[in-house]
C-alpha cells in the first residue's frame, strides 16, 4: 500500500484497519470501538515497510516478516554504514557493492558458495537520502489523508488523536536531518 495524500478513503480505512489487526475489539466492535482501542494503545505497528522498486525492471524487493512500517527510518542506518535489518523470510538484506547499495530479497537463505543470488535491486548510495526524503514527504502528506478521512467518517475531537498517534508511532514529522550526497 502506498501511503501519500492521495490515498482515498478506502485506502486510508485499509490502513486503520490493519493498524487494528494485532488488537482486541470488544463486541460490537464497530469503527468507534477500533479507534478507542488505537488511541489506548502504546505502539502502533503495521506490518511492512519501504519496498525497493527498480522503476526500469520492475524489480520490487519487499521487506520480510516482522517488519514494520515504525522503523521505516532504519534505512538512514545504511548511510552511516551501518545494516539493516529487513525482516526474516525470506531475509532480504541490504549489500553495499562499490557506490551502490544491492537490495536482495533473499539474501539470507539464497547465498550460493558465499554470494548473493536470486532478486535484488541495485540502488545508488547517493539517492539514498533523496528517497528517504520523499518517503518521509509522502508520509507526512499521508497525514492529510488521515485527518481527512476521519473527519467524512465522523471521528470529531478523535480525529487530531489519531493523527497524532499514527504520527508519533511512525515517527513521521520529526525532521529527517539527512542531506544529499555528492
Amino acid at each position: 500500500m502506498v501511503l501519500n495524500a492521495g490515498c482515498a478513503d478506502d485506502q486510508v480505512g485499509l490502513f486503520v484497519a490493519a493498524l487494528a489487526h494485532r488488537i482486541e475489539v470488544q463486541p460490537p466492535g464497530g469503527r468507534d470501538e477500533v479507534v478507542n482501542a488505537l488511541l489506548a494503545e502504546e505502539f502502533l505497528i503495521a506490518a511492512g515497510g519501504l519496498q525497493v522498486r527498480d522503476s526500469t525492471t520492475g524489480t520490487v524487493v519487499t521487506p520480510g516478516c516482522c517488519a514494520g512500517l515504525e522503523d521505516w527510518r532504519d534505512w538512514t542506518q545504511v548511510l552511516a554504514g551501518d545494516s539493516l535489518w529487513l525482516g526474516h523470510d525470506p531475509g532480504p538484506e541490504v549489500e553495499v557493492v562499490n557506490d551502490d547499495l544491492r537490495v536482495w530479497q533473499d539474501g539470507g537463505e539464497n547465498k550460493h558458495r558465499g554470494r548473493w543470488a536470486g532478486v535484488h535491486v541495485d540502488l545508488p548510495r547517493r539517492a539514498l537520502p533523496g528517497l528517504l526524503n520523499d518517503a518521509h514527504r509522502d508520509l507526512a502528506s499521508f497525514l492529510n489523508a488521515v485527518t481527512g478521512w476521519g473527519t467524512r467518517i465522523g471521528l470529531q475531537q478523535r480525529v487530531t488523536d489519531l493523527v497524532e498517534a499514527v504520527d508519533k508511532n511512525f515517527n513521521i514529522t520529526a525532521p529527517m536531518g539527512i542531506q544529499a550526497l555528492r
